[in-house]
């Protein structure tokens, strides 16, 4: 945790647009290229989403008590291979900034175990070079049908590739044979990061279960 301190900026000082999570992971991973303070090689950038787009999170800044927010998606930012186990960025956690994979597991992801099959978390796993080359968003997501923004847009100009202007999508999705990295479900994806599934937590939210 302290090395990873060390590496970071703190939260204040991170390019942050609220519900533009796939931009601030993106300005994010801009940061430790630009400032050659983690190897990006360690870096992985998390979408957590599903087909129905309905994923529950809890320790939200937006959320209420211990109830979770609903998303359609959501993005993080982990880092492997540090003595002190996998880290997370997370700009719209309550929780410490980094935290410990083990802690968001248990205390933002907790468990699909008590939770109807449709918020169940499927996450697609985008090394973070990758998506620095090759994510694009317009965000014409974020715009009503009279072309107004539903949420006030970032200050600088939209990413893009060469290839796109707009492939959000392809990370939002949960199908494995499109988009890049690798989709995992939850428990795979926590046995792979933290090695463990026993700390998640069975507590549920009655939002999310029967």
């Amino acid at each position: 945790m302290r090395r990873a301190d060390r590496i970071a900026p703190r939260r204040e000082n991170c390019v942050y647009t609220s519900c533009y999570c796939e931009e601030n992971v993106w300005k994010l991973c801009e940061y430790f290229r630009t400032e050659r303070t983690a190897p990006l090689e360690q870096l992985f950038v998390v979408f957590i989403s599903n087909d129905k787009r309905m994923v529950p999170l809890w320790k939200q800044k937006s959320g209420r008590g211990d109830q979770p927010v609903i998303w359609d998606y959501h993005v993080i930012l982990i880092q492997v291979g540090l003595q002190s186990g996998s880290q997370v960025y997370d700009l719209d956690s309550e929780l410490s900034f980094p935290c410990s994979l083990q802690l968001y597991a248990a205390q933002a992801f907790r468990s699909d175990r008590n939770i109807k099959p449709e918020y169940h978390r499927k996450l697609r796993v985008v090394p973070a070079d990758s998506f620095l080359l090759n994510f694009a968003s317009d965000r014409s997501h974020m715009k009503n049908s009279d072309g107004t923004w539903k949420m006030p847009s970032p200050p600088y100009p939209p990413i893009h590739t060469s290839e796109s202007q707009m492939n959000l999508d392809d990370f939002i999705s949960m199908n494995p044979a499109a988009g890049w990295g690798t989709v995992h479900s939850l428990d795979e994806f926590l046995q792979r990061y933290t090695g463990n599934r026993s700390s998640l937590s069975s507590s549920s939210s009655s939002t999310a279960a029967s």
